[in-house]
């Protein structure tokens, strides 16, 4: 048995798969899926392994690879709940969703 405190946890961008991978010490444990819409990345689906529930591997894997994303430059675009979910509660990375998309995710930043 290994101790999954000595793991390293890496998240990774995966293009030729369309998804964010969050591996723990080498095994991937979750994946965001994406899709390319215009210069924006649309997340569609975040998923984490049951094995690897309630280690906040999902925000891990989603604040990473919403980094990733800025980094380049790109907009983002939340289908998916859970990631819906990661900005509302970090209203200051709402500026990466494109302002007049902000309503149609309901994130608009509040005063």
């Amino acid at each position: 048995m290994h101790d999954e405190h000595d793991e390293t946890v890496e998240v990774r961008d995966v293009p030729a798969r369309h998804r964010f991978e969050v591996v723990v010490g080498g095994e991937v444990a979750g994946f965001a899926r994406y899709r390319i819409e215009g210069g924006d990345v649309a997340f569609l689906h975040t998923e984490v392994d049951d094995a690897y529930e309630g280690k906040g591997l999902g925000s891990r894997l989603v604040g990473e690879a919403l980094q990733q994303v800025a980094d380049r430059g790109a907009g983002v675009l939340p289908y998916c709940p859970f990631v819906r979910a990661y900005l509302q509660q970090h209203r200051d990375l709402v500026q990466l969703v494109p302002a007049g998309r902000r309503a149609e995710f309901d994130l608009q930043r509040s005063a």
